[in-house]
């Protein structure tokens, strides 16, 4: 098959609503979407881990539009921005909302630019440990007759009509950094982390943007202040992890969660999988974090969210076809923005 060829599938049944699509090197990336697809893979959602981040992801979301949706954030396992990088991000990110009419994505570009060479240190936004990650190449699996488009060129149009942003993300709170840091005999001061998240769920309330979360156990229910306060309902709880109280509530408040591959393996999660609604659910690989159990040795995948699937029926006692269609007709829901 041409590299250069995506696969269109005329009866998609798989989205990964978590990915940070950017992480993997260029080929490897080419080669999953497009075995994604032939999989019955429809959309992943590639979320952010800072401006460099998001302007990857957004090469990804141009040279491959509608496969890829993009999340633009800050991802809150690392040290936090200075102001000045701050404000890049989020003027960046304005660009690229439903409102940004009269700002043009290249200014915006520029003056993100402008901003960051004026900081302090002169350095670029800092990238966290995750992103020199290189995921393991994956074997070809191009199979069976299909209809294939030619992928969009990723710098035509780049300056002048980029993809509007599908969420705000990846955004939340330290939680393993914390616990990271009291191992280590210090204190994380997570004041400035609190402020951060709350300015992004603020900017997905005034751009009706869904908002895509890293916030578990405790710091879920700050998260769910936050949203409370600002009257923010389209929330996505990614590979979350929490009491049976802050499940509740964030049942009563109509929040979204997803399942890791993790599923088949961690009972807490399995427990988890029994007590959230179903209509309430997605799939996701976040990755390429790197996944135990059945999955030891793999490179963390798209199409892996096909044995989250199959997990997932078996658990609530459905049929795989119906499981399947449940959590992607509540992936289309969510982030069928754009």
């Amino acid at each position: 098959m041409n590299a250069n060829h995506v696969k269109i599938v005329r009866n998609a049944e798989l989205a990964d609503t978590h990915i940070h699509l950017e992480q993997y090197p260029p080929e490897d990336a080419a080669r999953m979407l497009r075995e994604f697809r032939n999989e019955g893979g429809e959309f992943v959602v590639a979320v952010s881990m800072n401006l460099e981040s998001a302007r990857r992801t957004e090469r990804l979301a141009q040279q491959y539009p509608g496969l890829v949706r993009p999340a633009y954030g800050f991802h809150p396992e690392q040290p936090l921005p200075n102001a000045t990088e701050e404000e890049a991000l989020f003027a960046w990110m304005e660009a690229r909302t439903d409102g940004s009419a009269g700002t043009s994505p290249s200014m915006a570009d520029t003056g993100a630019d402008a901003a960051l060479s004026a900081a302090d240190t002169g350095d670029a936004v800092s990238l966290s440990a995750a992103d020199t990650i290189n995921a393991v190449s994956l074997s070809t699996a191009d199979s069976g007759n299909a209809v294939f488009l030619p992928l969009v060129d990723s710098d035509a149009g780049a300056e002048d009509d980029p993809p509007r942003m599908t969420a705000v993300g990846e955004v939340g709170l330290p939680y393993y950094s914390r616990l990271e840091a009291a191992e280590r005999g210090e204190t994380l001061d997570e004041a400035g982390y609190i402020r951060l998240l709350e300015r992004f769920i603020a900017f997905a309330a005034r751009h009706n943007l869904p908002i895509v979360l890293h916030a578990v156990y405790e710091d879920a229910d700050i998260a769910c202040d936050l949203l409370e306060r600002h009257g923010v309902t389209q929330a996505h709880f990614h590979w979350f992890k929490g009491s049976e109280a802050t499940v509740q509530r964030m049942i009563a408040n109509g929040f979204f969660i997803s399942f890791t591959p993790d599923l088949l393996y961690e009972e807490e999660i399995r427990q988890l999988a029994l007590l959230y609604p179903e209509s309430l659910v997605m799939s996701e690989t976040d990755g390429p974090w790197p996944f135990e159990g059945p999955f030891e040795g793999r490179s963390t995948h798209p199409s892996m969210t096909a044995e989250v699937c199959r997990e997932w029926a078996r658990l609530r006692g459905l049929d795989e076809s119906e499981a399947r269609a449940q959590l992607l007709e509540n992936a289309r829901r969510f982030y069928d923005r754009n």
